[in-house]
């Protein structure tokens, strides 16, 4: 039985229609990996409003954001004040985020959802999916337009932004990638801001 996931961002969708998209992928759990699972621009989706409209569709919510956010609390996690995405990979509860989808998705179609619409700007793709991608999953991105993205056409669409898509005498495909997911990982990430009116090394926790 071929194992799937999906993952879809909220962007600035009604709820009518954040839920029609999920009902035409049969999505049957959406698993929150926000940190902070509220918007001010789109307060539809704050975790309360959302858990409850999905409930009246017969889709379970989960809330993953403490172990799958791409905030996370641990400090060891952050390098100068930006999160450090192989780091958070490798910590006990990220792992354990990934183990609660991973025994999701061997019954249930799973979503991952995050807040952009384009994957490639969401750790749900750049630091979540890169964990999972290459466990014999498929894995597909829920577009705006309802259509669907593959993992492999992402991945070609990361290559093309790292300029790495015309390929290398000396290294295979999959090295590649894992350069062009390092480069992003770093353009995308989370960084603590600063207190500027607090001595310059005193960052805020």
């Amino acid at each position: 039985m071929l194992r799937e996931l999906f993952t879809i961002g909220h962007s600035s969708h009604s709820l009518p229609e954040f839920l029609a998209l999920l009902e035409k992928h049969a999505i049957g759990v959406i698993c929150d990996v926000r940190s902070t699972p509220y918007s001010r621009r789109n307060p539809q989706f704050n975790r309360e409003d959302l858990r409850d409209a999905l409930a009246e569709r017969g889709i379970r919510y989960v809330f993953l954001g403490k172990e799958l956010g791409a905030r996370a609390e641990d400090p060891g996690c952050y390098v100068d004040g930006q999160a450090r995405y192989d780091r958070i990979a490798k910590t006990p509860l990220f792992q354990s985020g990934l183990d609660r989808v991973r025994k999701g998705i061997e019954s249930l179609r799973v979503g991952l959802m995050c807040a952009e619409a384009d994957p490639l700007i969401c750790h749900r793709t750049i630091l979540v999916c890169r964990e999972l991608r290459l466990e014999g999953l498929s894995i597909a991105h829920i577009l705006p337009t309802g259509e669907i993205e593959s993992q492999e056409d992402a991945e070609d669409r990361l290559l093309r932004l790292a300029k790495l898509d015309n390929g290398d005498l000396f290294r295979s495909r999959s090295e590649l990638l894992e350069q062009a997911y390092d480069i992003h990982g770093k353009k995308i990430a989370y960084t603590r801001p600063t207190d500027r009116t607090a001595p310059h090394s005193e960052v805020l926790r």
